[in-house]
Parts: structure tokens; C-alpha cells; sequence
């Protein structure tokens, strides 16, 4: 991340739509990062708890959406989010770690990660079948429903199905610890995807 400078005679960065680098204050800041992985982190009391690492580059308004021209407030980042209003964004502005502090309580997203196609007993815990007496049901699931009535496969049955990859957000998550100067942020608990997955942090 290049270190902000500042022009002769001590005026702030600016856009190029001739606005200030940093974006306004939002109430519920968000920031989109990439996380690096899990490591241990103690805290005063001595206790030990499992901490994720996301690196969050400062984030670049890429457009500004508002209510008068597309219907709708939103800011895009790379994903758009929608706001209550927009004034003060411009194009080239940037949203960076120092949003967020030690204690904030935040809702990480991401995509889950990816298990393939899953037979209900892993998918689902089902129960499995007798091993022995010419059993073929071992890790198959029983009956699906009755033949003549209703006469079809009732919706929302638990089947075996392809498992992760779906978008996952875990609420209330706690920040331990912010590092403007690396651009990490330490979060306590798991989050979803994969090392170096997309994340989005949003502040609860």
C-alpha cells in the first residue's frame, strides 16, 4: 500500500474528481479484505483464542450510485454496498483498517469453502444402514415418501447434494487487534472460505 503524500503548502491528496482521498465516515464501516489465515492471540486474562488474520488493503471507491440518477445509494469497492446516502463519496476515494478498532464487534462474508457432492450421512449426520445381510443401504438414506399419495417426491427433503461454496456470513465476531501500518486486521473465531478467499467485514 503506497503511503499517502501531500501537495506544496500542506492541502490533503485529492481525487481525481478533485474531492479528499479518505471517504466520509460511514456508521457501519465496511471493508473488503483477503484472508491470510488463523493464528493464536492471548488476551489479558491469559486466555487463548483461535484469531483469523485478513489483510485489507485500503479499498478504492470505484463509483458512486445515488437515489436521483440509478434508484438507489450505493458505493462500489469491487462489490457494491448499498448506504443510506452517499454524499461526500467520490470516485478514487479510499476506505481503510483505521475504520475499525479493537472491541468492534463485526459480520464477516465470504464463500464457504468447497466440499463437492456429499452422500447424506456426511451431509446430513443420517443414521447408517446394517452392514451385514446383503444390505445396499449402508450409506444411503431410507425412504423419500409414500408411493400413491402424494405420489412425488415432497420439496426441501435432505438429500445427498454438493456441499460449501455457498456465501456465509458470521455474525459478531469481535476484533482483537487493528494494524493500519500493515493494513491487518485480527479477528477472534473462524471465518468463512479458504486461505487468501474474499472477504467482506462489515461493523454489526
Amino acid at each position: 500500500m503506497s503511503e499517502e503524500t501531500t501537495v506544496e503548502g500542506g492541502s490533503p491528496p485529492q481525487t481525481p474528481e478533485g474531492g479528499p482521498t479518505q471517504a466520509p465516515a460511514i456508521t457501519k464501516p465496511v471493508l473488503i479484505g483477503r484472508k491470510l489465515g488463523m493464528i493464536q492471540q492471548f488476551r489479558e486474562d491469559g486466555s487463548v483464542v483461535g484469531t483469523t488474520v485478513i489483510a485489507a488493503e485500503a479499498n478504492v471507491v470505484t463509483q458512486v450510485r445515488t437515489k436521483e440518477r440509478d434508484g438507489y445509494s450505493a458505493i462500489q469497492l469491487g462489490f457494491e454496498v448499498r448506504l443510506d446516502d452517499v454524499a461526500g463519496f467520490a470516485t478514487g476515494q479510499e476506505i481503510g483498517v483505521d475504520r475499525f478498532a479493537a472491541g468492534d464487534k463485526v459480520h464477516v462474508s465470504g464463500v464457504s469453502k468447497g466440499k463437492g457432492f456429499q452422500g447424506p450421512v456426511h451431509l446430513h449426520h443420517f443414521t447408517r444402514g446394517p452392514k451385514s445381510h446383503g444390505s445396499d443401504h449402508l450409506r444411503r438414506q431410507g425412504s423419500v415418501g409414500s408411493g400413491t399419495t402424494p405420489g412425488r417426491v415432497l420439496k426441501g427433503l435432505r438429500m445427498a447434494s454438493h456441499q460449501g461454496a455457498d456465501r456465509v456470513t458470521v455474525r459478531n465476531l469481535q476484533i482483537l487487534k487493528t494494524d493500519p501500518s500493515r493494513a491487518l486486521l485480527f479477528i477472534a473465531g473462524a471465518v468463512p472460505g479458504g486461505r487468501n478467499g474474499i472477504v467482506m467485514v462489515r461493523k454489526a
